[in-house]
């Protein structure tokens, strides 16, 4: 009995690996990366690797299936953990050695950059790495970038948001695929693989991998849902729930894809032809708008403009369509000139002018006549 259970276990991530394969695959072909022509005489494809166990399979597999003249590694050193930051860096040109895969290196000061900048150090680690990402895919001319995103990374960020109180917009977790600049798009092939599937890949092809130890801090939100909610989810009740919470996101982008389109088109109906800096919209289309199809429009809006959406909670987007739908009228709105104003977060303001509503930033200097 021992002996057939330890030969199913082997079948198993025989399987698993097989599955990563596969999947890589697929997402390849879809991106138009693999599957045609000759192979490749030099890369076409950058990939983030950080020496993680989900980028050292990523990087393993692509080469594995485009071969190793068609990919070009990257890693980016946050210079955050000592050490242990440098020994990733050395594990990752290693890799790459063993390959033959070319590699490009950037090492910054993220801690350093925070001190001048101030804000949230994930986020400037983040932003820095993709921007850099997207700089060197354009040096290099590649137009596609790939990183090694799981599907447990996505029920993690599903999971995350859901406890945060997030809509829709949020519940689409990780996008497959983006665009990072107009030339260069991200890829994520892993998405679809479950960690498990990762594991048994690295061991059926003898690899190892480095460890993050500030993933092991459950003093982080996510990473207590990492080590302690998903596996008390999958262990009592449900084993599938991480390829559930992944299909969810899945289909939460599909219609957040169509709320994109229809808002979209409700945003061409409300918008007249604009008076310098100012937007200006018909408040009578405003008033008959759909509440929710409204705030998405809104959204859009202040994307496109770039004004300041970071302190936009829920209840401003909210506050801001029943204000545009209102049609009555304070005691100060008989004058011609203004009816109503509102003033949002970052300086947007709101005001009413007759049959239209303008909506501008106020910077200093800036008239609102």
């Amino acid at each position: 009995m021992q002996g057939r259970a330890m030969s199913r276990s082997s079948e198993d991530k025989s399987r698993l690996a097989k599955q990563l394969t596969t999947v890589v695959r697929r997402a390849l072909v879809r991106a138009g990366l693999a599957g045609y022509g000759p192979p490749a005489d030099r890369p076409y494809l950058l990939v983030a690797v950080s020496g993680g166990p989900d980028s050292t399979a990523l990087l393993c597999a692509l080469s594995e299936i485009l071969g190793h003249r068609a990919v070009h590694a990257a890693h980016f050193n946050h210079q955050l953990r000592g050490a242990e930051s440098d020994g990733d860096e050395a594990f990752v040109r290693e890799l790459c050695r063993r390959f033959q895969v070319p590699l490009t290196v950037e090492r910054r000061n993220i801690a350093q950059l925070l001190q001048i900048r101030g804000g949230n150090l994930e986020a400037i680690a983040r932003r820095e790495r993709y921007t850099w990402l997207a700089e060197l895919a354009t040096r290099l001319q590649i137009r596609w970038v790939a990183t090694g995103h799981t599907a447990n990374d996505q029920a993690e960020t599903v999971l995350f948001r859901l406890l945060r109180g997030s809509g829709l917009r949020g519940l689409r977790g990780i996008a497959a695929c983006r665009p990072l600049t107009e030339q260069v798009h991200l890829l994520r092939p892993l998405l679809a693989v479950p960690r498990l599937a990762v594991d048994a890949y690295l061991e059926a092809h003898g690899l190892r991998a480095r460890l993050d130890s500030s993933n092991l801090d459950t003093r982080r939100l996510r990473n207590r849902i990492r080590w302690q909610l998903l596996p008390l989810l999958e262990r009592e009740y449900n084993p599938k729930v991480v390829l559930h919470l992944a299909s969810i996101a899945e289909h939460a982008q599909e219609h957040y894809a169509w709320l994109e389109r229809e808002a979209m088109r409700l945003l061409h109906q409300i918008e007249l032809p604009r008076l310098q800096a100012q937007v200006v919209l018909d408040a009578e289309k405003l008033r008959q708008a759909e509440p929710f199809l409204l705030r998405q429009a809104l959204r859009i809006l202040w994307e496109r403009e770039r004004w300041p959406t970071g302190d936009m909670t829920a209840r401003h987007w909210q506050r801001l369509a029943q204000f545009l739908r209102s049609s009555e009228e304070t005691g100060e709105s008989r004058s011609p000139r203004l009816t109503a104003q509102l003033v949002l977060p970052g300086g947007v303001q709101v005001q009413r002018r007759l049959h239209t509503w303008r909506l501008f930033r106020q910077t200093t200097g800036q008239s609102s006549s």
